[in-house]
């Protein structure tokens, strides 16, 4: 990452599947990592399996929580639609995260989103330390081992 560049990544999917809990642990994880933050989040109808996006931006100095069309550098979608919806976001040269959406096999779809953050984490500058101390704030103790398995899978699992 160059001094001044700011690191852009748009979460989508659809009510419940957790993409605000995964932009959560990315923001908290650059924020422990000493990265300026800023996070933007657009409901749909949520509450029914509508649209939900959110927008993470980080670096050494942000001004705007938007992404603007076309710079969006990591694209982390939790539901195919909504990767269709949201894909021309995308950066000539940015990072899809669809594929491992589809080899994602998690036993409960309810932590499909720690998966792929930790998927997401293998490209950040962000030290592992910080994505740990991330999933404790952000999970209960009673949650926090299970995400920590799968975010850790999630990582070894991606070879760059």
């Amino acid at each position: 990452m160059k001094n001044n560049e700011t690191i852009n990544i748009l979460f989508c999917g659809i009510g419940g599947q957790g993409v605000l809990k995964a932009s959560e642990l990315c923001c908290l994880a650059a924020l422990f990592d000493g990265y300026h933050v800023k996070k933007s989040e657009v409901h749909g109808m949520a509450q029914r399996g509508g649209s939900v996006e959110s927008h993470v931006r980080f670096g050494k100095l942000v001004y705007s929580p938007l992404i603007p069309c076309g710079m969006v550098d990591y694209l982390l979608p939790l539901h195919r639609d909504e990767h269709e919806r949201l894909k021309h976001f995308l950066k000539h040269g940015g990072i899809d995260l669809l594929q491992w959406l589809e080899k994602a096999e998690t036993a409960d779809k309810k932590y499909l989103n720690t998966y792929m953050v930790g998927v997401l984490s293998r490209f950040l500058p962000i030290k592992e330390n910080s994505w740990l101390r991330a999933l404790e704030v952000a999970f209960s103790h009673k949650k926090y081992d299970y995400n920590k398995h799968l975010f850790l899978r999630a990582r070894r699992e991606v070879q760059l």
